[in-house]
């Protein structure tokens, strides 16, 4: 059985969620990608507390493509350590889960 996750990623704007997200989906790393915000984040980088707007992206993908989303993020991001955060996903609509594991075959015409 496949192994089900949700990877969870943000972006400074919303040029660049749009274009990964678009990015991740044409090369089949996931079914879908929700994009919401802006959202606000305020985090520890570079010694201190930073404030900024984000824009949150949810990623609905495998576990076998896993690996493959997390290079294409690192490649394709403009933050110096972009959040790839995978929470698996335990259970689901079994029409859902099955037209994610479709969607992210690599072969498909």
């Amino acid at each position: 059985m496949t192994d089900y996750l949700q990877v969870a990623s943000t972006t400074s704007s919303q040029e660049e969620a749009v274009r990964l997200a678009r990015g991740i989906t044409e090369a089949r790393l996931a079914a879908c990608v929700q994009i919401a915000g802006p959202i606000r984040s305020i985090y520890w980088w570079v010694g201190k507390v930073q404030d900024a707007e984000e824009w949150h992206l949810v990623i609905k993908t495998t576990s076998d493509a896993l690996s493959a989303l997390e290079s294409y993020i690192k490649a394709n991001h403009s933050y110096e350590v972009p959040e790839i955060i995978a929470t698996p996903i335990i259970g689901g609509s079994a029409e859902y889960l099955a037209w994610v594991s479709a969607e992210t075959t690599p072969d498909r015409s």
